[in-house]
């Protein structure tokens, strides 16, 4: 693997790192450009703004079920995410994924 594919390897990586992560990786990504990391960090970004944007309402919820389900979901598409940029691969999570490439299409 050449330098370039390892860098963006590693910045797809970072984007599934908390919300600060993803945008440590856009900004490393805004000089190099690397499809990959692209792609990596449109599914990270997506995750992490549509699981802030439901996790509120969800909390007033007051069910143990509701909320352990919606933590499960996103914890499922987080770790598919992430075993997918540590493996090299460009899987779409399940459900959201193509929502997120289209929305975040300029990134």
């Amino acid at each position: 693997m050449n330098t370039e594919n390892n860098n963006g390897k590693t910045i797809a990586i970072i984007s599934y790192l908390t919300i600060i992560g993803t945008i440590i990786a856009i900004v490393q990504n805004s000089e190099t450009k690397s499809p990959f990391a692209s792609f990596h960090i449109r599914q990270a970004l997506g995750l992490i703004l549509t699981f802030l944007a439901l996790g509120y309402p969800i909390g007033y919820f007051d069910s143990w079920m509701v909320s352990s389900a919606f933590y499960l979901f996103f914890f499922i598409l987080w770790v598919f995410g992430f075993l997918g940029a540590i493996q090299g691969q460009m899987s779409l999570a399940p459900i959201v994924g193509p929502f997120f490439q289209k929305l975040f299409k300029g990134l």
